[in-house]
């Protein structure tokens, strides 16, 4: 693993998701020369925003890791700078190729398949068998590190392999591309890029929310792919009917196609995610422990990923084989955060014994106003405190669809406005799940 991927992987857990995938994921490792790292960006922009606003972010990774580094500099693409003979480096970088936009373990095979990603995964392998004749387009959503992004980028691996024109872009680098044309009298180019496509991946779609001109453009964007046949796959934190200031034309274009989503991994497949994911970094990972960190970690994968990693970095620095008891004493803080986390079961319970009736009444067929009003008290939280998705919470409500969630939660987030003694019993539940 060279410097730069290090620091990645210290950035990703200190920095937001959303700054992660649209400033650090597209820089690219290129030399060393004595103590001073150079990384490859795209363009100008990356530079001065690395410089402006994660010179601090790198400053503490340089002091936290031992790379003998210590500074970093950029290189813009596609000026190359030629390393010292001796000097570690790597080929260099077109940023323009599909390839270079995409991260290289984000591929179908390392992408571990459960109940909770089977639907999203066919899907993906569908259309990245036939693109724009499967599903198009095709809308990928659920919460945060739950592999949207690694499902998005596999389809381009795989489609870029058939040597298709295609663009992986978060909607963070689509809004300073087009911000960039408008102000520099270059949007007949930014047209030009985005139109004449076969490919258009767009992660963190959800960040077009409230954005005039960014939803005005991806309006003209769709229209001229989709009538050109052309493939486009979407990724965002949530449906297009949970996007908020979302413009009704591209709401229902979002929704032309397939919309699948992804949740929370059962045990089966956290347990396969943490061994894959040792395997990936050299290391075999005991059966116990392994089971050990996926009974005891709630989150997404993401979360799981982290936990394995301060593990594997600990053995590897330590010299300390790993074992239950050492992954319970070096994760000990994490596991019991974890273990502080609320479920929609625990909403249920509490929900339950405020209104004086039974967990499962919740989840009965009853259109009681007995049972109605605190299913939609229960829906609300599971949405607000256990961060669940509208499909997941309406699984665990007896089959609910999600229209019916989304409107429960919408009627108390309305009626909370107004309603005091709904805010009071709010305020408690809230305390209680605390």
């Amino acid at each position: 693993m060279n410097p730069w991927e290090k620091i990645r992987e210290h950035l990703q857990g200190r920095i937001s998701p959303q700054d992660y995938s649209s400033w650090v994921e597209p820089a690219r490792f290129s030399h060393v020369e004595e103590d001073v790292l150079f990384v490859r960006v795209p363009n100008k922009m990356f530079r001065d925003f690395y410089e402006q606003h994660f010179a601090g972010d790198l400053q503490q990774a340089l002091r936290a890791l031992p790379l003998g580094i210590e500074r970093i500099e950029f290189l813009e693409a596609p000026a190359a700078v030629p390393a010292k003979k001796g000097a570690q480096s790597q080929a260099v970088f077109d940023f323009d190729s599909p390839l270079a936009q995409l991260n290289p373990r984000y591929k179908f095979e390392t992408f571990i398949v459960g109940p909770s990603n089977q639907f999203a995964h066919a899907a993906s392998d569908a259309v990245a068998r036939n693109p724009s004749k499967a599903y198009n387009p095709l809308f990928l959503y659920g919460g945060v590190g739950l592999g949207k992004t690694h499902l998005v980028q596999a389809i381009g691996h795989a489609l870029a392999e058939r040597r298709l024109r295609i663009c992986y872009v978060t909607t963070n680098q689509f809004v300073h591309e087009m911000i960039n044309s408008i102000r520099y009298d270059r949007m007949i180019s930014f047209h030009d890029r985005y139109r004449n496509l076969d490919v258009l991946l767009v992660d963190d779609i959800h960040f077009v929310s409230g954005k005039e001109r960014t939803q005005e453009e991806f309006f003209h964007t769709f229209n001229a792919l989709y009538e050109g046949q052309k493939q486009m796959v979407f990724a965002s934190d949530r449906s297009p009917k949970e996007i908020p200031q979302l413009e009704e034309r591209l709401r229902s274009r979002f929704e032309w196609g397939l919309m699948a989503d992804l949740q929370l991994p059962d045990l089966e497949t956290k347990v396969a995610i943490l061994m894959r994911k040792a395997e990936l970094h050299g290391v075999t990972l005991p059966d116990d422990v392994a089971l050990l960190i996926a009974s005891k970690m709630h989150g997404n994968v993401r979360e799981l990923e982290g936990a394995l990693t301060r593990l594997l970095a600990y053995s590897s620095l330590t010299g300390v084989e790993i074992r239950v008891g050492m992954a319970q004493q070096v994760l000990k803080g994490t596991l019991a955060a974890q273990e502080r986390l609320v479920n929609i079961e625990a909403v249920q319970q509490v929900v339950a014994e405020e209104f004086r009736i039974r967990p499962a009444d919740l989840k009965a067929r009853s259109n009681s106003r007995k049972v109605v009003y605190p299913r939609q008290v229960a829906m609300y939280l599971c949405r607000e405190m256990a961060a669940a998705s509208l499909p997941e919470i309406g699984r665990a409500f007896g089959g609910k669809h999600h229209t019916t969630v989304l409107h429960s939660i919408e009627k108390i987030q309305e009626s909370k406005k107004t309603n005091k003694e709904l805010t009071r019993v709010l305020n408690k539940l809230t305390d209680l799940l605390r």
